[in-house]
């Protein structure tokens, strides 16, 4: 089997179809989720636990702190290096008491919304260099202050970039400073995406359990694309040549037509490639002609070759 995933002249056609039909899919991992909004769950005035001091001290950060906590235990927050994995990002701590005095409510819930959009999206773009690929890795999000916090005269707003899951309710974790790194949506080989409803892409999954596809590796358009924003069919053209081998040291070079999978990829908007994303994921998945997601189960990774010695042959009667 080749490099190309075994793929004859009429595979191919057929391969590209699949391609540009995947592109309906691209928006469900390019997620554009809403800001997701986060305040202090637990009252830590006066508390003498270690935990809870350093949750309180990492609450009130300054820029580029990067900060971890579970998904589901957001008051064991805590400060970590950016260079190990981290759920957010302080970009900055912006003041919103000229426009709330002391005797003003709380905003509610799309109140907080709007402000965490017209304050923290344009210093989160500021902390990136000037450039926020709306499509990409990162999405602007904010650390408020809760009720009793506001009663106490806290307005303070701890902007922060943070990477979401395509339902938008969870955060997945980073490593290194977004300042510092690629924007691009791509993915570490061998992450799952969840099935919702047989046509959307969900959360990442353990791989043993049914997902929509599994993404073998990524790709970078600069090589093939050094100056203009190529369209996206362009991309998808040229991503039929780039992807297979990217599958084929994933998977061991199986044969993915045999498996009833199919090899496609993500595409780039011209906002991200303004914004300085190049990349794409190459994904393995099965996906029918009526365009719905059939759910699959397993991972297609190669198995690595054991360096065991093999078991000693058993003698011959006789010998």
């Amino acid at each position: 089997m080749s490099a190309r995933v075994g793929l004859s002249r009429s595979t191919r056609s057929t391969l590209k179809t699949r391609l540009v039909m995947a592109g309906a899919f691209v928006g469900a991992l390019a997620v554009l989720s809403m800001s997701m909004l986060f305040s202090w769950p637990v009252s830590v005035k006066g508390a003498a636990d270690t935990a809870a001091e350093e949750a309180a001290a990492a609450f009130d950060s300054p820029s580029g702190t990067c900060l971890d906590w579970p998904n589901d235990a957001p008051q064991n927050m805590r400060r970590v290096p950016c260079s190990k994995p981290h759920t957010f990002e302080v970009t900055e701590n912006v003041d919103i008491g000229k426009d709330y005095p002391e005797s003003a409510p709380p905003p509610n819930a799309e109140g907080w919304q709007q402000i965490v959009t017209e304050k923290c999206t344009t210093v989160g773009t500021e902390y990136l260099g000037g450039k926020l690929d709306p499509f990409g890795k990162y999405t602007v999000g904010a650390l408020k202050p809760n009720a009793d916090q506001w009663r106490d005269g806290d307005r303070k707003l701890r902007c922060g970039l943070q990477r979401v899951t395509p339902s938008g309710e969870r955060l997945l974790p980073t490593t290194g400073s977004a300042a510092d790194q690629d924007q691009s949506n791509v993915h570490d080989p061998g992450t799952c995406f969840g099935l919702v409803d047989e046509k959307e892409v969900g959360d990442p999954v353990d791989c043993s359990t049914e997902h929509s596809y599994e993404v073998v590796g990524s790709v970078d358009l600069s090589q093939t694309f050094p100056a203009e924003y190529p369209t996206e069919a362009l991309q998808l053209e040229k991503t039929v040549d780039l992807c297979p081998p990217v599958a084929a040291k994933y998977t061991g070079d199986k044969d993915l037509a045999a498996l009833g999978l199919s090899l496609y990829s993500d595409t780039l908007k011209k906002e991200s490639w303004d914004a300085g994303s190049r990349k794409v994921d190459c994904k393995v998945g099965a996906l029918e002609p009526d365009q719905t997601l059939r759910p699959v189960r397993g991972s297609v990774k190669a198995q690595p070759v054991s360096s065991a010695p093999p078991p000693p042959s058993s003698p011959k009667p006789g010998g």
